[in-house]
């Protein structure tokens, strides 16, 4: 988690009135407390707002890119944003709708704390007359005792309306039920907002339409307390065009981390997305303008098959999230697999990435025939079948086509000096990995 992106490429699309009418057109608010209060707010003076990150994971999300993105757009239209990564509500649990979390815990938490500031970093400035803040709620819930928790912020809530948030319903009424850890999680969000509000003068907090319940649980007790307006944003949960879960590849989340996710993995994602979900998905997660998203839309309606909108959603985001090194390594890993490039580039962890999924086979450094290596990888299933594979102009090592069927491959020719990429014609692809 290295990178550092350059902030100063990313802007707010001048075509716009405000940032408002910007996030509107982006897809990017589902409900808010009052849409007519918060577009005069955000085209006035600069305000401070914030949006939190739990770290129950070591590594952020595309769920919570979406807010890391939501929480750029705002700070380049000027306003002051407050990065909060929850030391405390971390070691809670914000309630799923099945069943209870596994508590972690607070070494691994507090490390987790540090992963997950790393990446909130990499998407807003700390610098400038709007500089970010990193903040931790752990801070001002540590010293706090049990009983002034439930005397100075308990007392405010209401259990009534605490069971009628959707996450605390949805488990009232499974055969888990909810224990009271979980059901007091958005007492502390609450408690958070209050916080900042008090430090910082923050009035508008940020989030998925999933946390609705437990963004208004702070501007309730706001009200409350200080007898003030504050304001939350919610953003639509994103879904695929067919009704199925968007940020999930293979059932696995698409992380943030390069070691979690890698970046050829990444890239792939963002490549593979469906045309009727394109244009969303560059409205949401990139910084071009809407000239540039609607010439892309008309791009993908007249030119499927070319696939420019998937082309440059993959490049954007991959760029966004490791940069644009990474991202050119992964296209030319891309090219080099297919035959148009050259794979003794590619460094050792790209070239791991980008053949994972390939059918592989380990051998001994004995057995480089190229018959040996065909039957050995898949990619032919007789040795008599190789032989016509090779004898036909079919078979390839590392790009190189091979029409000896008695050619025995150098230790020189190994890429890293242990793997070996082969093809049978067009598209059949393997790896074989030479053990010592």
């Amino acid at each position: 988690m290295s990178h550092v992106n350059n902030l100063e490429s990313q802007h707010n699309d001048p075509g716009f009135a405000n940032i408002w009418q910007e996030l509107k057109w982006r897809g990017l608010i589902h409900v808010s407390t009052d849409e007519t209060e918060l577009e005069k707010l955000l085209a006035g003076d600069p305000v401070t707002y914030y949006c939190g990150f739990d770290p129950t994971a070591p590594s952020l999300h595309l769920g919570n890119l979406v807010q890391l993105l939501v929480m750029r757009r705002l700070q380049l239209a000027g306003h002051k944003p407050l990065g909060l990564v929850g030391g405390s509500t971390g070691l809670i649990g914000d309630p799923r709708p099945t069943a209870e979390r596994t508590l972690n815990t607070k070494d691994t938490v507090a490390e987790w704390v540090g992963y997950l500031q790393a990446q909130v970093r990499r998407f807003i400035s700390f610098d400038g007359e709007n500089a970010a803040r990193m903040v931790n709620n752990l801070d001002w819930t540590a010293p706090l005792t049990a009983i002034d928790f439930l005397r100075e912020i308990g007392k405010h809530f209401r259990v009534g309306t605490m069971m009628r948030k959707d996450a605390v319903a949805s488990r009232l009424s499974s055969d888990e039920g909810i224990s009271y850890t979980e059901f007091s999680y958005q007492i502390l969000q609450g408690m958070d907002y209050l916080q900042l509000y008090r430090d910082f003068g923050c009035v508008l907090q940020t989030g998925g339409s999933d946390q609705w319940g437990n963004l208004t649980s702070g501007t309730e007790l706001i009200r409350k307390v200080e007898g003030k307006v504050v304001h939350a944003l919610g953003t639509p949960l994103i879904t695929n065009s067919d009704g199925t879960k968007f940020g999930k590849s293979e059932g696995n989340a698409i992380w943030l981390d390069a070691h979690m996710c890698s970046p050829y993995a990444f890239y792939q994602f963002w490549l593979n997305t469906a045309d009727a979900d394109v244009v969303d998905r560059l409205k949401v997660f990139t910084f071009l303008s809407r000239a540039e998203i609607e010439e892309l839309g008309q791009a993908v309606a007249e030119r499927p098959f070319a696939r420019e909108g998937q082309k440059k959603l993959a490049y954007e985001v991959t760029s966004l999230v490791h940069g644009a090194d990474a991202t050119d390594k992964v296209i030319a890993a891309s090219a080099a697999l297919f035959g148009s490039g050259d794979l003794t580039v590619l460094d050792e962890r790209t070239l791991e990435a980008a053949t994972a999924e390939l059918p592989s086979a380990t051998i001994g450094a004995d057995g480089l025939g190229i018959i040996d290596l065909l039957v050995a990888s898949g990619l032919s299933e007789s040795k008599s079948a190789a032989r016509r594979t090779v004898g036909e102009g079919g078979a390839y090592v590392n790009n190189t086509k091979v029409s000896d069927p008695d050619a025995v491959i150098e230790q020189g020719e190994l890429l890293h000096g242990r793997y070996l990429l082969l093809r049978r014609g067009k598209k059949n692809l393997a790896t074989i990995e030479v053990s010592a």
